[in-house]
C-alpha cells in the first residue's frame, strides 16, 4: 500500500493524491475517525468469520499460505519494480493464473509492460577520485545533465579557482548567489557556464542542499550539453572537500551518462464470458527492496522489505478470487484479473493500466481492490472503501458479510492504493484493508505475521460480491465527498489538486476537487505546476516537498505552464 508518511485528512497529500512514495503516513481513514497506529501480530490460525470450514475452504488456506510463502521470500528481495525480484514475482502470478485457466490479457501473454521512469544515468566511464580516492558513481557522485561527456584532472586549493583547472565550488557557501525562486539547478548551470568562460577544464559541486534522488530526477530532464564536465558530489565526498587541507585536493574526473528506463509488469488475466460488462479485481504485487527508493518507514536498515502484507496478501487473495471465479457458474461478466506494479512509487500500474489497458473503462461495471488483506483482527476489523461510489453497494455490501466482523465503511473512492486510478475514470470502486500495524514498510512484514483464515474471509466476501452482482444490470457511478479533515502532524493544508504522478517537468493535475483553493484560483485540469510560493517544482516529489512547507491561512502562488502559456495565480490555504 502507497500511504503517505505525514499527516492525515483531505488536507492531507494521501486523500487528494498530493503525495509520492517518499512521503508514508500509517494510517486509515474512515467515516466515524482516525484509526491509530497499533503493533497487533495476529496468530496465523486465528478464527475471525462465522464460515464453517470445508475442504474447499482449507484448499484456499492452503493455496493463501503458499502464494505469500513465495512472493514474500527473500528470494524476490522484496519485488520492487523493475527488479529481477519483481520479473520473479510476475513470472509466478503468471504461471498460476495459467494454471486456473485464466485467459492471457496482457501484450505480452499475461505481461503488460510500463515505463516508470525515463533518463539518463551515470555511464560506465563515469569516475571520479579526490586524492586517489576514488567515489563510486549513481550513489556518491553524479554528472549533471548538461555536463560534457569528457575528462579533466586538476589540483585545487580550497576556495581558489585558477583559470585552466579544475573550479571546485562549494553550494553551501555560495548561498547569496542562488536564486529561492528557481529550483537549485539554475545556479548549478550558471556557475558551469562561468567556469567554462573562465577557461575552466572542468567544475565540481559540492556541500548542495540536495540529495542522490533529487539529482538523479534532474537526469530526467531534458539539457542542452556545455563543453565541460560538471560533477556533483554526495554526502561523503562532502565530508572530504570541507576539510581544510592546506595542501589541496588533487582531483581527476570523467563525465559519462547513458540512457536510463525503468520499467515495470502488470500481470493481467481474463475469463472471457462473452458479456457485455467486465469486472475488475485487482491488487498490487510490488513492494520496496530494500528500500532504495526512499519509501521505507525504517531507512537506516539496509534488508530485505518482504511485504508479506503489502502486499503478498492482496495478490495471493487475487488468485484466489479468480480461481474460484473460473470454476463458478457466474457467467453475466467478464472478469479482468489484475497484478499491479509500481504502486509503491504512485500507482504507476493502474494508471496505466486504467488509460492504455486492454479493457476500456466504459465497458468495467466495477472494480474491486484489496491492498494489505492480511492482518485481520477482531478490534480493527475490515476497512471498506469506495462505498459511497455506487448506490448499489448498500444494497450489495452487507449481505455477504459473515457476522460478527467488525466493518468500517469509507465512501471516498479516492484513497492511497490502485482503486483511486479506476474511481478517476467514473468506475465505482470498492478497497478492502485490515489495517496498519507497526511493520508497515518495514522489514518486518513477513510470513509468519500474517492470519490467513482473515484472507479466506476477504476472499469468501469479493466472491460474495461478484455473486450478488452476477445478476445485477451495470452499476450507476457515484462522485463522492471530500473527506473531512482530520488533525495530525505534517500536511495540514492542500491545493485540491488530483496529480499525475508519472510526469516529470513539473507537477501535473490530472483533476482539480471543488471547494479548494486550485479551482477557487482559476487553475485547470492539465496545467502543469512549475512553482509553489519560492519553491522550484520539478515533479510530483518536489511538490509535495513544497506544499509541506505551508499551514493554513497562508498565501502565496502557484506558478503553472498550461501550453506554450506561464500562469501565475494567488492562493490562500
Amino acid at each position: 500500500m502507497d500511504w503517505p508518511t505525514a499527516g492525515s485528512g483531505p488536507d492531507n497529500p494521501m486523500i487528494n493524491n498530493e503525495f509520492i512514495p517518499a512521503i508514508r503516513l500509517i494510517f486509515a481513514q474512515n467515516t466515524i475517525g482516525v484509526k491509530k497506529l497499533y503493533l497487533i501480530l495476529p496468530l496465523a490460525g486465528m478464527a475471525l468469520t462465522a464460515y464453517p470450514q470445508k475442504k474447499a475452504d482449507r484448499k484456499t488456506l492452503g493455496n493463501l499460505q503458499a502464494h505469500v510463502a513465495y512472493l514474500a521470500s527473500d528470494k524476490l528481495e522484496g519485488r520492487r519494480t523493475g527488479t529481477p525480484g519483481e520479473k520473479l514475482a510476475a513470472t509466478y502470478i503468471s504461471e498460476q493464473m495459467k494454471v486456473i485457466g485464466l485467459s492471457p490479457k496482457g501484450s505480452d501473454g499475461y505481461l503488460q509492460q510500463f515505463t516508470v521512469r525515463e533518463g539518463l544515468e551515470a555511464g560506465p566511464k563515469a569516475r571520479f577520485s579526490i586524492n586517489q580516492h576514488p567515489l563510486k558513481p549513481g550513489t556518491q557522485f553524479l554528472p549533471l545533465p548538461f555536463s560534457a561527456r569528457k575528462s579533466a584532472k586538476g589540483e585545487v586549493l580550497p576556495g581558489v579557482n585558477e583559470v585552466d583547472n579544475v573550479w571546485l565550488i562549494n553550494v553551501k557557501a555560495s548561498e547569496d548567489e542562488i536564486n529561492p525562486h528557481a529550483s537549485p539547478l539554475e545556479f548549478y548551470l550558471k556557475k558551469t557556464k562561468e567556469a567554462k568562460e573562465s577557461g575552466a577544464t572542468g567544475i565540481v559541486f559540492f556541500n548542495g542542499g540536495e540529495d542522490l534522488q533529487t539529482v538523479s530526477r534532474w537526469l530526467d530532464q531534458p539539457a542542452d550539453i556545455l563543453a565541460i564536465p560538471a560533477i556533483w558530489v554526495g554526502e561523503e565526498g562532502s565530508k572530504t572537500l570541507s576539510a581544510d587541507d592546506a595542501n589541496g585536493f588533487q582531483l581527476d574526473l570523467q563525465a559519462d551518462l547513458a540512457p536510463s528506463k525503468r520499467t515495470g509488469t502488470n500481470v493481467i488475466g481474463y475469463i472471457d464470458n462473452g458479456a457485455p460488462a467486465t469486472v475488475i479485481i485487482g491488487a498490487h504485487y510490488d513492494h520496496l527492496g530494500y528500500g532504495e527508493d526512499r519509501n521505507s518507514m525504517a531507512p537506516d536498515e539496509k534488508a530485505i522489505h518482504n511485504g508479506a502484507d503489502d502486499n503478498a496478501s492482496g495478490t495471493a487473495a487475487l488468485l484466489e478470487v479468480a480461481r474460484l471465479l473460473k470454476e463458478s457458474k457466474l457467467k453475466n461478466a467478464n472478469y479482468a484479473f489484475v497484478a499491479f506494479s509500481g504502486e509503491e512509487l504512485g500507482l504507476f500500474g493502474s494508471k496505466y493500466f486504467a488509460e492504455k489497458g486492454p479493457v476500456p473503462m466504459q465497458q468495467v461495471n466495477y472494480m474491486v481492490n484489496m491492498d494489505m488483506v492480511g492482518r485481520l483482527t477482531p478490534e480493527k476489523g475490515l476497512q471498506i472503501g469506495g462505498y459511497g461510489t455506487s448506490p448499489s453497494w448498500g444494497e450489495v455490501v452487507p449481505g455477504t458479510l459473515p457476522k460478527g466482523l467488525k466493518v468500517t465503511y469509507d465512501s471516498s473512492g479516492i484513497g492511497p492504493s490502485d482503486h483511486a486510478s479506476f474511481y478517476l475514470k467514473d468506475v465505482p470502486v470498492l478497497f478492502f484493508f485490515t489495517g496498519t500495524h507497526g511493520d508497515y514498510h518495514k522489514p518486518g512484514d513477513d510470513v509468519e505475521k500474517i492470519n490467513y483464515d482473515g484472507g479466506l474471509t476477504i476472499v469468501k466476501v469479493v466472491y460474495g460480491i461478484v455473486e450478488k452482482t452476477n445478476s445485477r444490470p451495470k452499476l450507476a457511478f457515484s462522485k463522492t465527498r471530500d473527506p473531512q479533515p482530520m488533525s495530525g502532524k505534517g500536511f495540514t493544508v492542500t491545493l485540491g489538486v488530483m496529480l499525475d504522478y508519472t510526469f516529470n517537468g513539473g507537477a501535473k493535475i490530472d483533476a482539480l476537487r471543488d471547494g479548494k483553493p486550485a479551482k477557487a484560483a482559476g487553475i485547470l485540469p492539465g496545467d502543469i505546476i512549475i512553482q509553489l510560493g519560492s519553491h522550484a517544482v520539478s515533479d510530483a516529489m518536489s511538490y509535495t516537498e513544497a506544499l509541506g512547507t505551508f499551514k493554513a491561512g497562508d498565501k502565496t502562488t502557484v506558478k503553472v505552464k498550461r501550453g506554450n502559456e506561464t500562469k501565475v495565480f494567488d492562493i490562500q490555504f
